[in-house]
């Protein structure tokens, strides 16, 4: 997540207190809603029940944003290879069928080679901070000029733009054949494969983070201190959850719950069964914005703070289970494998850490080019990082 979205919320800030629970909920229903059984997919358990996949076509790995991937990584990572682009690299890398295709600032959208490094093609769209998304033949990818762009897989042609009226920051996410993007234009859209608009969802600021999807509903927060379940063949709201305060990450589920950190200093657990906040955490002390998005296991919710810590909360009880201190702020969104969790930091000495999973000591450190404030991804048995000097780089086996 970007390190200057917190310029993005500041028009709608609202007096609502952080203990405030609100929601409302239909009588009946409508299709598409939650019910009283649970959500699916169930988080899975790393280096247990992950899907094995060679795929990060998404943000967070998949459509419930999750950050936890399954590949065979080695103990010690290695640099195989560094890409160069001509700006910063603020999203996450896709990596699908052994291409990694990458967005940055400098206007490019890259095909690069995950074996080798070596740019496949490359095609100019627009200054980009978002994470590309693959959907089947279309990548699918937001910039900063407000303007969503659907790209041919295999050439990198592109097939068509839809305009918004706001920044993007916003990764793509897919249901069936439909797109589900935010725009700092205060909306959450639903697009079809060919880049039509079906419908359009406002909420009072920005929508900073990407959609969550779990069966039929998509899950949003944004500027204005809420999470939205909406019905995503409709775009109606089936329910909300006051937050308490702004939300510039990416929502994660996690079995019947979401997990969001906030601009106000707090990381919350929302229950999906029973459509309210279930806990609240905030740091005891120098409590700092959380912008990076969670990773979720099925015991723990990892996370980072511009309070320069690495929190493990307990996913059922929101407690601190272990914290790590990084050089400097966190707006990288963890990710984890096995049992390691990879990420990031704004250190100018650029660190880039690999912790144990359950007890948070450091593993590993790593030296980049620069500072990170994307998240990872995961390949077949690489992650993928890239930094604010445009690099993007593949750690693995050499």
């Amino acid at each position: 997540m970007s390190a200057n979205l917190k310029s993005y919320c500041i028009t709608v800030l609202t007096a609502v207190t952080v203990s405030s629970i609100v929601y409302s909920a239909p009588e009946s229903p409508p299709a598409g809603a939650l019910n009283s059984q649970s959500v699916e997919p169930k988080v899975p358990v790393p280096g247990k029940d992950a899907k094995e996949t060679t795929d990060w076509p998404v943000f967070r790995g998949d459509g419930s944003m999750s950050g936890v991937g399954a590949a065979k990584l080695p103990d010690q990572l290695e640099e195989r290879w560094a890409f160069k682009t001509g700006d910063a690299i603020e999203g996450a890398p896709a990596i699908v069928g052994g291409i990694v295709y990458i967005a940055s600032l400098d206007k490019n959208l890259y095909a690069v080679d995950l074996a080798t490094g070596k740019e496949k093609w490359k095609v100019k769209l627009g200054p980009m901070k978002a994470s590309p998304a693959v959907n089947g033949k279309l990548i699918v990818v937001g910039d900063v000029e407000g303007t969503v762009h659907g790209v041919e897989l295999a050439t990198g042609k592109a097939l068509w733009k839809f305009a918004t009226d706001g920044e993007i920051t916003s990764g793509a996410n897919f249901h069936k054949e439909n797109i589900l993007i935010g725009s700092h234009d205060s909306k959450l859209y639903c697009l079809t494969a060919a880049g039509k608009k079906t419908w359009e969802f406002g909420i009072d600021g920005p929508v900073n983070g990407s959609p969550a999807i779990v069966g039929g509903t998509t899950f949003v927060a944004g500027c204005d201190s809420i999470l939205h379940a909406i019905d995503i063949s409709t775009g109606k709201e089936l329910w909300n959850v006051d937050l308490g305060g702004q939300a510039a990450a990416t929502a994660a589920i996690g079995g019947d719950f979401a997990y969001v950190g906030l601009m106000t200093n707090q990381v919350i657990g929302i229950d999906l069964k029973a459509k309210k906040k279930a806990w609240l955490f905030e740091p005891a002390r120098r409590a700092q914005p959380f912008y990076a998005s969670a990773a979720v296991t099925e015991e723990l919710v990892i996370t980072g703070s511009r309070d320069k810590k690495i929190y493990a909360l307990d996913r059922k009880t929101g407690k601190e289970v272990w914290n790590f201190t990084c050089e400097a702020s966190v707006d990288a969104s963890p990710v984890i494998v096995g049992d390691r969790v990879y990420v990031g930091c704004q250190s100018s000495t650029a660190e880039f850490y690999i912790l144990d999973l359950k007890t948070g000591k450091k593993l590993q450190e790593l030296t980049l080019d620069s500072s990170v404030s994307g998240s990872v991804a995961v390949g077949p048995d690489c992650i993928l990082v890239g930094t604010e000097k445009g690099s993007v780089y593949c750690l693995g086996k050499k």
